[in-house]
């Protein structure tokens, strides 16, 4: 199993991991904290605070596994469009994640693969004040662990100079029991919207320490 959607490309996706792992180099000085925490293994559903568009691109690099993002649907236009859909990763309407992309997701986590959401839906300061239920569906659906992650230091307000500080932080991966109905989707919701709640609050805390980790 590639853990890719259908017409994606293994190669070229595995490529463009270590692309992500460089690219951000020039411009920030990434920090990973708790990559041993990512199941090499089995399902995942990864959940992420979005601050900016950075984020994504940031976490799929510094993943030590292959990874398929729930990703805004006007970026699939043009070139990039086509890059983006040979990767794997899925187009999605913010706030509204319908059923096609969530399905395409629910299989690639049936043949044990990771998929990523930013359970906010639309950008926001990070802050994780709301959350969609697609995140939920997923894990109800496939019986997956949730790995939070959260991330600063991609708002260009938060930069300090050349090479400002970009900070991720991976939590322990956790696991979900989603009740049936809108009910169950809404309280598991909650749960998730909470345990990233407090990891983006963990992160800050950090970041306030100036805690050195090793560098993405």
């Amino acid at each position: 199993m590639s853990g890719l959607p259908e017409g994606a490309s293994v190669a070229l996706h595995n490529i463009s991991r270590g692309i992500g792992r460089v690219c951000f180099r020039p411009f920030f000085r990434v920090r990973v904290h708790g990559r041993e925490r990512v199941p090499r293994t089995g399902p995942v559903v990864l959940i992420a605070n979005h601050s900016s568009l950075l984020e994504a691109p940031i976490i799929f690099g510094m993943l030590p596994r292959r990874s398929v993002f729930l990703t805004k649907e006007e970026l699939f236009t043009g070139a990039m469009g086509w890059f983006l859909r040979r990767i794997g990763q899925v187009p999605v309407r913010r706030s509204e994640p319908g059923r096609t992309p969530l399905l395409a997701c629910a299989k690639i986590l049936r043949e044990g693969g990771l998929v990523g959401v930013f359970p906010e839906g639309t950008r926001g300061a990070g802050e994780v004040a709301s959350a969609e239920r697609g995140a939920a569906w997923l894990v109800r659906g496939s019986g997956a662990v949730v790995l939070p992650v959260a991330t600063r230091g991609t708002l260009r307000e938060d930069r300090h100079g050349f090479r400002s500080r970009v900070d991720v932080l991976i939590g322990e991966p956790f696991t979900v029991d989603v009740g049936k109905g809108r009910t169950g989707l809404d309280e598991a919701t909650e749960r998730l919207r909470g345990e990233l709640a407090a990891l983006v609050r963990s992160l800050d805390e950090l970041r306030a320490g100036h805690t050195e980790k090793a560098e993405l």
